[in-house]
């Protein structure tokens, strides 16, 4: 995993950001940080945890966000995050490749097979729900390499497959699901979620949400529906 400070300025409120696959701080940068310190991890070829995750230091209020396939990478190391107040999971599932619970085993696989291809465009364009969502990205692109990517799905896999389907404990307080997300059926994200008894709210976009919010703590404020 690599970790990246999108803002440090010893505020007295830390955000942990997990991204899903394929992604680095890039696409993010626009996101205003408000009064947060903002801390990104992504690329999950290995769970090596940088040593940021290890020590979170004084900080008065602790908020995990994680998106797509960072919401199993963050479960995983939910140990971490114990003491966190508040804990986020974006349009994803803590069972990432299920015909039921996640992303169609076939599906995956296909996506597998041809990342190499479908990294050069195809599935930067199924990620947004419009074409101006994805004009928007071409200027904040991702730069990892395509080897790296192609890779890191590659070893996602492996451990998803050598990874016992165990009991979800209890981890995330709530869960946003988009409407038209491309990526993991809205339904199988929502079946999931039930599952797991995590609430949910449901969001009129794409996979990749986060060009209709201005901030994290926008994004962080959806909690406030729940009850409405």
């Amino acid at each position: 995993m690599h970790s990246h400070w999108l803002n440090k300025q010893n505020n007295k409120n830390l955000i942990v950001f997990f991204a899903g696959w394929s992604f680095d701080y890039y696409p993010f940068v626009a996101l205003d940080c408000g009064g947060y310190d903002v801390l990104m991890v992504y690329d999950y070829n290995d769970l090596n945890v940088p040593e940021e995750l290890r020590n979170f230091g004084n900080y008065e209020s602790k908020t995990l966000i994680a998106w797509s396939m960072g919401v199993y990478c963050a479960y995983l190391l939910k140990d971490l995050f114990k003491d966190f107040n508040y804990k986020l999971a974006i349009n994803g599932t803590v069972y990432p490749v299920d015909n039921e619970f996640g992303i169609p085993i076939r599906t995956f696989e296909l996506t597998l097979k041809f990342a190499r291809k479908s990294l050069e465009g195809k599935f930067y364009q199924n990620i947004f729900l419009t074409d101006e969502e994805y004009y928007i990205y071409s200027s904040y692109q991702v730069r990892r390499t395509i080897d790296n990517r192609v890779s890191e799905l590659e070893k996602l896999y492996s451990l998803i497959q050598n990874r016992d389907k165990c009991n979800y404990e209890y981890f995330y307080d709530l869960a946003m699901v988009s409407e038209f997300d491309k990526i993991i059926p809205s339904q199988n994200q929502i079946a999931s979620h039930k599952k797991c008894e995590i609430p949910v709210i449901t969001i009129p976009y794409g996979h990749y949400p986060f060009y209709y919010f201005s901030s994290w703590d926008e994004i962080i404020k959806c909690r406030q529906t729940i009850n409405q």
